[in-house]
C-alpha cells in the first residue's frame, strides 16, 4: 500500500506528496498532460521536441543540469503518445533546489533561436539513428498508420516524419508550450524524505505564482471499429524476417483492461506462455516471441511480435500465430494457467513499488487518469479477472478482422562470388 496524501494549489496544479524517511533521498516528478497524440498532425514530433528544449535553460537558469548536479542531483524525461513525464532525484536536504528548477522552467521556458536549433538538430539525428537506420527501427512509422487511421496515435512520438521537426518555428513552438506547459495541466509528485507540510509550502512557494493557464479540453478524432484485416508485407536490409500483429483493445482506464492485459500474458508473457512454448520450442518457426498491451490512456493496441527462424515464411508464421489465438477464442483458460499470469502481474505490481521513483511516477499517472489511489487497487483489480472474462475479451479482442500485420521480410542476399565458383566446380 502506498501512503499519499494530495492538495491542489489555486492555480490548478494537482499534487501528490508520498513520504518515505526510510530513504534519504527525495523524488519531484512532473507529469504534463500532453504527447504525441495532441500534436497538429501537420506538425508532429513536438511533445518529443520540448522533452529536449525543457533542459535547454530558463530565462533565470540559463543551464538546467549543473545547479542539480551541484546537489547530488540527477534528472531525465520522457514522452509518449499520453503524457510527458520530466522527474529528478536528489538528498531531501536539498529538495528545494529541485521546485526552484522545475517552476522555472514551467514558468519562464527560454525560447532562442540558437536552443531551438540545437534540440532540433539533436531530434532530427535521433529519428536517423533510431527509426531510419536501426533495423527494425521504422516499424512502429510503419504499423500505426496501419492500425489507426483516424486517431493521432497514428504516428510515432518522434513524429511522422523528419520534416516537421526540421520545419519548426518558434511561433509554432511557442504556441505549443502556452497551450499545454501550466500548472493546471500538470500533475507534481514529491516522495521521499519530506513532509506533507513543507512540501505545500515549497510547492505554494515556487509553483504558486505561475499563472495557471487556460484549461485544455482534449477533442481527438476516435477511432472506429475495426471490421476488416489489414496486412502490410514489407522487405528490409534486416538479419532476419520478422512479424507484428496488433489487435485493438481497451483503453487504460476501461473496466476490461486488467483482463485484456492477462490476456496477453497467457499468450506470449515469458517462456511458459503459450506463443513460446508452441512456436519456439513445440514448432520452430520462431526464435523469439511475445506479446504485450500499449496500455494507452484511449483504446490501445494489443502486440504480437516476433522473429522468425531462418527459412521459415511470415505466412506459416501467421498461421501458427492465428491457431494458439482461435485456442485461445474457443476454450477458456484453465484456472491453473490463469493463476499463474495472475502471480507474474502481482509480482510486476510488487517491484514496480521498490523504487521511489517509479512510486511517484505511478501516482503521477493515476492521478492524471482521475484517481491517485488506482496505484492501490491494481492487485484486486488482477485478482477480479476471470477465465469467462478473458474467453468473452478473446472472442470480442482477437478477432480476425480487428488484426492489423506487418511482414518484415529479411532481404535475400546473393551467395559470395568464392562460394558461386567452389559451387560451380
Amino acid at each position: 500500500m502506498i501512503q499519499f496524501e494530495e492538495f491542489t494549489l489555486a492555480n490548478g496544479l494537482r499534487c501528490i506528496v508520498h513520504e518515505d524517511h526510510s530513504t534519504p533521498m527525495a523524488v519531484l516528478n512532473v507529469l504534463y498532460n500532453v504527447g504525441s497524440r495532441d500534436e497538429d498532425p501537420a506538425h508532429t514530433g513536438f511533445a518529443h521536441l520540448f522533452e529536449h528544449l525543457m533542459f535547454s535553460g530558463s530565462v533565470n537558469i540559463p543551464s538546467y543540469d549543473e545547479p542539480l548536479q551541484l546537489v547530488g542531483g540527477e534528472n531525465n524525461a520522457f514522452t509518449s503518445p499520453d503524457i510527458t513525464n520530466y522527474y529528478l532525484t536528489l538528498p531531501a536536504a536539498n529538495i528545494e533546489t529541485g521546485f526552484w528548477l522545475e517552476s522555472d522552467r514551467m514558468l519562464s521556458l527560454a525560447f532562442s533561436e540558437n536552443g531551438l536549433e540545437v534540440q532540433r538538430k539533436v531530434v532530427v539525428e535521433e529519428f536517423k539513428q533510431n527509426y531510419l537506420n536501426q533495423p527494425y527501427g521504422d516499424v512502429w512509422l510503419k504499423l500505426r498508420p496501419l492500425a489507426y487511421q483516424k486517431h493521432p496515435y497514428s504516428w510515432a512520438t518522434i513524429g511522422k516524419e523528419i520534416s516537421h521537426i526540421e520545419n519548426a518555428v518558434m511561433d509554432d513552438v511557442r504556441a505549443f508550450f502556452q497551450k499545454h506547459y501550466a500548472p493546471r495541466n500538470a500533475v507534481l509528485v514529491v516522495a521521499g524524505a519530506v513532509t506533507r507540510a513543507e512540501a505545500e509550502r515549497l510547492a505554494e512557494k515556487w509553483f504558486g505564482p505561475i499563472p495557471g493557464g487556460a484549461p485544455y479540453v482534449r477533442q481527438l478524432p476516435q477511432e472506429p471499429r475495426q471490421n476488416q484485416a489489414r496486412h502490410l508485407d514489407i522487405t528490409a536490409d534486416v538479419p532476419v524476417s520478422a512479424f507484428y500483429q496488433v489487435y485493438h483493445m481497451p483503453s487504460r482506464a476501461d473496466e476490461a483492461y486488467y483482463t485484456v492485459d492477462l490476456m496477453s500474458d497467457v499468450l506470449g508473457r515469458g517462456k511458459s506462455s503459450r506463443l513460446y512454448q508452441r512456436l519456439v520450442k513445440e514448432q520452430p518457426l520462431f526464435n523469439s516471441i511475445s506479446a504485450s498491451v500499449t496500455g494507452s490512456l484511449e483504446p490501445g493496441l494489443l502486440v504480437i511480435s516476433g522473429k522468425l527462424n531462418a527459412g521459415v515464411e511470415p505466412e506459416a508464421a501467421d498461421a501458427a500465430v492465428r491457431q494458439v489465438i482461435e485456442e485461445l477464442r474457443t476454450q477458456p483458460v484453465p484456472a491453473e494457467e490463469l493463476e499463474k499470469v495472475k502471480n507474474q502481474a502481482e509480482a510486476s505490481i510488487v517491484f514496480s513499488e521498490i523504487e521511489l521513483l517509479n512510486r511517484a511516477m505511478n501516482l503521477a499517472f493515476c492521478k492524471l487518469m482521475g484517481n491517485a489511489n488506482l496505484v492501490n487497487e491494481e492487485s484486486a483489480r488482477v485478482q477480479a479477472v476471470t477465465a469467462a472474462g478473458v474467453l468473452a475479451a478473446a472472442q470480442e479482442v482477437l478477432r480476425p478482422e480487428n488484426s492489423t500485420t506487418l511482414y518484415y521480410r529479411a532481404q535475400a542476399t546473393a551467395p559470395a562470388p568464392e562460394l558461386l565458383e567452389a559451387a560451380e566446380a
